[in-house]
């Protein structure tokens, strides 16, 4: 678990902006936090921690910010890294899955041969809100053989109960911190 004064710093340098996408949101721009090498060097630390001398295969991020985040996880945990993509993305042959946003319905995207059976994932994006995005790669994952070890967000919302899907699923999820609201 992070201390109060590192998820203090952490939230600092996060940017709250009201009223985006639309209004009674309250959006959570990590881009002040990546902006940021002490911030950024200090979430990535405390995100590849649990999993410092173990063997992880592979890092999967989730478009777009995932792919920042985990390909600096990746790079810390000698992993390689799989891109999941919003549909027709990829350039090579590739298996989707659908999944369910706040409204609606989309699709994501790796490539077939991203992941071999029994490797161990890690799952990375920059935030967890109602799930469903993340849910949908750990399916995709898991289709594939995978076996997702860890799901890892700098953000979450507990109030959306995304990570709580996620453990209902089996999944072990880390946070670094939370904000109340949506």
């Amino acid at each position: 678990m992070t201390s109060p004064a590192f998820e203090n710093d952490l939230k600092a340098a996060i940017r709250a902006i009201p009223d985006y996408p639309k209004p009674g949101i309250i959006f959570r721009d990590i881009t002040t936090l990546l902006g940021s090498a002490r911030a950024f060097r200090r979430a990535v630390d405390e995100l590849v921690q649990p999993w410092a001398g173990s063997k992880i295969d592979k890092i999967a991020g989730i478009e777009a910010r995932g792919f920042i985040i985990g390909g600096a996880i990746a790079h810390q945990l000698s992993a390689g890294f799989i891109p999941i993509r919003k549909k027709g993305k990829l350039p090579h042959k590739s298996v989707r899955i659908a999944y369910s946003l706040e409204y609606g319905i989309d699709e994501m995207e790796m490539h077939e041969d991203a992941v071999t059976p029994g490797e161990r994932v890690i799952l990375v994006d920059d935030l967890i809100a109602t799930g469903g995005t993340a849910e949908g790669a750990v399916k995709l994952l898991r289709q594939m053989g995978a076996e997702v070890v860890s799901a890892v967000f700098m953000v979450d919302l507990p109030e959306l109960g995304g990570a709580d899907k996620l453990r209902a699923l089996g999944v072990n999820v880390r946070t670094l911190v939370s904000f109340e609201g949506h």
